[in-house]
C-alpha cells in the first residue's frame, strides 16, 4: 500500500503553518511536504517533526519571489547563481530534517530569451543541482506542471522531461509525477506512471477539475492507486490538493483504504 504525505502548503491552512505538523500527525499522516521550508529555521521544523513523529519528504528549492508570480529559477540565464545558492541553502534544510528528496522548479520561461540558451541553462543547472543534492545522499526531482494553472512554465509533459533527464545524464535526477497536473496534460495516466517508473520518484495527487480531494472529479483514483501497487510503486504519494470543505471532512477517500 502506497503511503501518502500531507502537503502542508495545501492542506489544514485553518491553523498556522508551524502548527499544521501536528493536525497532520493526528488526523493520520506519517509523512509531510510543502512548498518551502525557509521563513523558519531548520531548527524549528525539525522540533516539529519529530514531536509529531512525522517524516520530511520533500520540499522545493528556493523558486524566486514566489509571492510576485516567479515559480523557479531553474531555466532562467540570468539568475543562475541565484539559482545554484538557493540549491545549496535546500541541501542545508534537507540535512537536517534527513529529507531525501529536493525538487528543483524549472521555472516560468523568460521572454526575448532564445529557446536553445533556456534549454542549455536549464540542462546545465540540473546537472550542477543533481550533482551537488548527489553528495548529500539527496535525490534530485523535476516536475511537469501544467499549462493552465501556470502559464509559460517551462516543464510541461512526459515526453519533455524524458528528453531532459536523457540529456542532463544524471543518475540522480528523477520525475516528480503529478497526477492532476499530467490529467490536464496527456491523460493516458496508468500506462504512462508503469513506462516512467523507474524514473519515477515521487507522485502528487488532487482530482480535476477543481483540484480538490480524490473522488471530487473525473480521475478514477480507486483504479490509480490499486494501479500503481500492483506496479511496485514504493514512493510516497503528496496529497497536494485543496480540501473543498476542511481538511477533515475531506479524508474519507483515504480512511477507505485503511
Amino acid at each position: 500500500m502506497v503511503q501518502f504525505a500531507a502537503n502542508l502548503s495545501m492542506m489544514f491552512n485553518e491553523v498556522d503553518f508551524l502548527d499544521r505538523f501536528a493536525a497532520a500527525a493526528q488526523a493520520g499522516f506519517t509523512g509531510v511536504e510543502y512548498l518551502f521550508p525557509y521563513d523558519f529555521t531548520a531548527e524549528e521544523i525539525v522540533s516539529r517533526l519529530k514531536d509529531n513523529g512525522l517524516k520530511q519528504v520533500l520540499f522545493n528549492t528556493p523558486a524566486g519571489d514566489w509571492d510576485a508570480g516567479e515559480r523557479g529559477l531553474a531555466c532562467n540565464p540570468e539568475r543562475i547563481d541565484e539559482f545554484r545558492e538557493g540549491v545549496a541553502k535546500a541541501i542545508d534544510y534537507a540535512r537536517a530534517m534527513e529529507c531525501g528528496q529536493l525538487h528543483c522548479m524549472a521555472g516560468l520561461a523568460p521572454e526575448g530569451i532564445d529557446a536553445g540558451e533556456l534549454r542549455r541553462t536549464y540542462v546545465e543547472n540540473l546537472r550542477y543541482a543533481s550533482a551537488e543534492i548527489g553528495k548529500a545522499g539527496i535525490k534530485c526531482l523535476i516536475e511537469m506542471i501544467n499549462t493552465r494553472d501556470i502559464p509559460g512554465f517551462y516543464l510541461n509533459t512526459s515526453a519533455q522531461a524524458e528528453e531532459i533527464l536523457a540529456e542532463v545524464g544524471s543518475d540522480n535526477l528523477y520525475i516528480q509525477y503529478d497526477i492532476y497536473h499530467m490529467q490536464i496534460m496527456e491523460g493516458d495516466l496508468a500506462p504512462t506512471m508503469e513506462r516512467l517508473l523507474p524514473k519515477i520518484a515521487h507522485m502528487q495527487l488532487a482530482d480535476t477539475p477543481g483540484r480538490n480531494e480524490p473522488g471530487t472529479g473525473e480521475i478514477n483514483y480507486a483504479f490509480l492507486f490499486t494501479h500503481i501497487d500492483a506496479i511496485g510503486y514504493k514512493g510516497w504519494i503528496g496529497c497536494e490538493y485543496k480540501p473543498a470543505k476542511t481538511t477533515q471532512e475531506g479524508l474519507g477517500w483515504m480512511k477507505a483504504l485503511s
